[in-house]
């Protein structure tokens, strides 16, 4: 159950605006670029493997897709497969869809593409995803007993609490147009996490790298063969160029 409960972590991509108490938004955090470290993919695919694939499928990728990130199949098969998946199979969710609307209201989403679908407010969707996994806090008006600042009213619990700890974030009341509003100043923590406030920021860090590599795993393949196909028509217009002019310099 503990880890059942852990892996509704994996609701990450299901907000679309980033909100503070009061109505009053904040800037997302720029989440760092690990997708050329291979260490740091890894580590994040083990991370969602063991705390998001229990509820939400990441349908549209496989596991022996991970080669791609330095594993071996053996190495998928030893850490990253449980129960009757075979390496060759799709990332699905553990979940029963009955039991997952029954308790949730709805069937988690999947996940595959969720980094590429929540860009906006200035930012992209790993920014998106960062700064939502880093700025739960203690509420207890809410059922689950957390909110969020980037989701408010979020209706997943923090499960992740025991690595971050608690925190509650710090407002600042301010007249504005003559409303009072309520200014996001930073947190205050509760409790210590097992985790230091580094170590859970890369954690998260490499959670969501390896979230925006598999959106599109081809990425860096089609940045290097785009470069290589910019190029030669670059050669191929020079020469062209100098072709026609070659061609019509006898004609007046």
């Amino acid at each position: 159950m503990k880890k059942l409960i852990l892996t509704l972590i994996a609701a990450l991509g299901i907000a679309t605006g980033a909100q503070a108490a009061g109505g009053e938004t904040i800037a997302w955090d720029k989440a760092p670029n690990n997708l050329n470290d291979l260490a740091s993919l890894q580590n994040g695919a083990k991370i969602f493997v063991n705390y998001c694939l229990n509820c939400h499928s990441a349908a549209y990728m496989r596991y022996n897709r991970l080669t791609d990130i330095g594993l071996t199949e053996q190495q998928i098969k030893d850490n990253l497969l449980f129960g009757s998946a075979k390496v060759g199979d799709n990332m699905k969710a553990a979940i029963d869809p009955k039991q997952a609307k029954e308790w949730f209201g709805a069937n988690p989403p999947d996940l595959t593409l969720v980094a590429r679908s929540r860009a906006g407010h200035g930012g992209t969707g790993a920014d998106y995803l960062y700064t939502y996994l880093r700025t739960y806090y203690r509420d207890q008006t809410k059922a689950t007993g957390w909110n969020n600042l980037v989701f408010p009213n979020v209706g997943m619990p923090h499960v992740l609490w025991e690595l971050q700890g608690e925190r509650e974030p710090v407002f600042e009341k301010q007249k504005e147009h003559g409303h009072e509003v309520h200014i996001f100043k930073g947190w205050k923590q509760l409790s210590p996490g097992t985790m230091t406030p580094l170590q859970y920021d890369h954690a998260v860090g490499d959670l969501v790298g390896y979230l925006q590599w598999m959106s599109e795993p081809a990425q860096k393949s089609r940045v290097r063969v785009g470069t290589w196909v910019l190029l030669f028509l670059l050669v191929f217009t020079v020469i062209a160029w100098r072709l026609n002019a070659a061609f019509w310099k006898d004609i007046k």
